[in-house]
């Protein structure tokens, strides 16, 4: 869908707010906390941002950016080239972080830039009536996002761990005094979300929930493996230094992606035959050993051909 850039708002350092509204007015469609959109930024360069917006609000969505200077260039393009008033392409609504609405307490651990999916959630959660609390760390208070739509409820802590006397989230601490049916939530960098999995480690399986805005991915490029396409007919050769993604692009094969290092879901595919080796941080471990789903994005094969259901 088309839709027209209305505000860019400055955040915090490095971080813009923009306020996209459909082209045309109407409502915008509904999207449940924790969901996301990908953007297309130009022919190669798709993106994925959550949405920060009270999911109630139907005429806009808004989104935040993280100017990663030496991220991917996703973020650069729009920092750089957005205008007010430009029409961009972006998709509906996706949601890879889901929230259960009738747990008991919700507990929401951000980390930068990672609070933006944690405003629909706290949102929600209000209008519910729900038991919730936040913590949020950030560089400084200078890099730190939508603190004034957080620091009033008695319920949050926050947290600044790059200045001087500044302190770290102690997750130990906050994860263990949640109640055990409690489901806990945590978007931020790789290393917090690692800590965060660790620590929850012993809870009811699927009560600790994690999105990554960004990952360390380590993609595979050894190549030497052969792609066979059973609904358009095609055998592709993945040569070395190519990632799967690339092979399939270059043969012309239209595929959705956004993130381009495993985090997002849009390139998920079907493995009809052959063995992945899987390099995303989206599918569960159950997924991974079933061997049924491939990221094409980041992924490559342990065995000479893979088939794959497009």
């Amino acid at each position: 869908m088309q839709v027209r850039i209305r505000t860019i708002r400055w955040e915090a350092d490095g971080i813009n707010s923009y306020i996209l509204e459909p082209v045309g007015g109407g409502m915008m469609p509904p999207f449940e906390p924790g969901a996301h959109v990908d953007l297309q930024l130009e022919k190669g360069l798709a993106r994925s941002y959550s949405l920060v917006n009270d999911p109630a609000i139907r005429g806009y969505y808004e989104i935040a950016v993280h100017h990663a200077i030496d991220g991917r260039g996703g973020s650069r393009h729009i920092h750089e080239q957005w205008r007010v008033g430009q029409i961009v392409e972006m998709s509906e609504p996706k949601n890879n972080f889901p929230m259960v609405e009738d747990a008991s307490h919700t507990v929401l651990v951000a980390g930068g830039i990672g609070i933006t999916p944690m405003l629909p959630m706290i949102a929600r959660l209000e209008k519910l009536g729900r038991s919730w609390e936040l913590h949020y760390v950030a560089a400084s208070p200078d890099r730190a996002a939508y603190v004034d739509r957080v620091e009033d409820y008695d319920r949050v802590e926050i947290a600044y761990d790059g200045v001087p006397g500044g302190q770290r989230l102690d997750l130990k601490a906050i994860c263990g005094r949640a109640p055990t049916d409690a489901h806990l939530y945590c978007c931020g960098p790789t290393g917090m979300l690692d800590a965060f999995v660790a620590t929850n480690a012993d809870r009811p399986k699927g009560h600790a929930h994690i999105e990554y805005f960004s990952a360390e991915t380590e993609l595979a490029t050894d190549g030497g493996y052969t792609l066979e396409l059973v609904k358009s007919g095609k055998t592709i050769a993945v040569e070395e230094g190519e990632t799967m993604l690339d092979a399939l692009l270059m043969a012309g094969v239209d595929i959705g992606f956004a993130c381009s290092e495993g985090i997002c879901g849009t390139c998920q595919v079907k493995v009809l035959d052959g063995v992945p080796d899987h390099r995303d941080h989206f599918l569960t471990d159950e997924e991974k050993a079933a061997n049924k789903l491939i990221m094409v994005c980041c992924s490559g094969a342990k065995t000479a051909n893979l088939v794959l259901d497009i």
